[in-house]
């Protein structure tokens, strides 16, 4: 990511913060991932990697890197597109 990217990427966040648009949109997508299945799923996964590994053999770090990558393709386009048109709202009112 090139310094300006990085600069914007922060700016937003930073404006996400201070206006408490972040956590509504957590909140959101908290909401869509349990209607949608996504939570479930990705905890039976999890469930079945302590299963194959044991509890003493895994940590909660090794857990988390090895779930991540499913957890975010299991994500659902819709799910992606809404948060997506939520934070472009969010700009779009922020430009005004």
């Amino acid at each position: 990511m090139t310094d300006r990217s990085t600069e914007i990427k922060n700016s937003l966040n930073q404006k996400l913060i201070e206006t408490g648009e972040k956590e509504r949109l957590k909140d959101m997508l908290r909401q869509r991932l349990t209607e949608c299945g996504w939570r479930d799923e990705l905890k039976e996964h999890a469930k079945d990697i302590v299963r194959q590994r044991g509890l003493k053999q895994i940590t909660v770090d090794d857990l988390v890197k090895e779930i991540t990558p499913q957890g975010r393709d299991l994500v659902p386009d819709t799910v992606k597109r809404e948060l997506l048109a939520e934070i472009k709202k969010f700009l779009a009112s922020q430009a005004q």
